[in-house]
């Protein structure tokens, strides 16, 4: 009986996804709407997301433009940005609001680099949660009588392999935002 790794590899791609999305949710020292991308200001009664709510555009390199298309949205969307505290200024003016990045100094970048090393850590964390799993699945075959200790050991020498594959790519995601942070 053959191993069916396509649980796994979808775990793995999916820790991969979430680990992207929180990576680029951390800023650099360049606005980016990426980093509104968590924001659900709570409009109509529901957490909305904030690109169903308004155009978001880059003005320039440490500002961000936020139009809503109802104006009467503007000071729930302002609230949800101050509460998401991600080191930025809000003002409002008549066209909509205007998000403000400061500069990063060395001690707001070392913080930043540690938040992205414990995304990294917890992506890790979940990863080594779906390798037990598939493990534990291995054995409970085995057990069952469905498989031979040597394809086991063949089989969980592989989910280690797709692991560590799992892994490398994470270190290199965090390594890239660590650049990109350091700039």
């Amino acid at each position: 009986m053959a191993y069916d790794f396509s649980k796994l590899d979808a775990n793995i791609k999916e820790s991969e996804e979430w680990l992207t999305r929180e990576l680029s949710g951390i800023r650099t020292g360049r606005a980016s709407a990426a980093l509104l991308d968590t924001v659900r200001p709570e409009v109509y009664g529901a957490r909305t997301p904030l690109q169903q709510l308004a155009s978001v555009a880059v003005e320039d390199a440490r500002t961000i433009r936020i139009t809503p298309w109802d104006k009467s949205n503007g000071k729930d969307i302002e609230r949800a940005i101050t509460e998401a505290d991600l080191g930025v200024s809000v003002s409002t003016d008549d066209i909509g609001l205007r998000i403000i990045f400061p500069d990063l100094t060395a001690e707001r970048r070392q913080l930043l680099i540690k938040m992205a090393g414990e995304r990294t850590e917890h992506a890790k964390i979940t990863l080594r949660g779906h390798r037990n799993e598939a493990m534990k699945q291995l054995d409970a075959d085995e057990k069952e009588g469905g498989m031979g200790k040597d394809d086991v050991a063949r089989y969980k020498e592989e989910i280690q392999k797709k692991i560590d594959a799992g892994v490398a790519a994470f270190e290199a995601s965090f390594k890239k935002k660590q650049e990109e942070i350091a700039i």
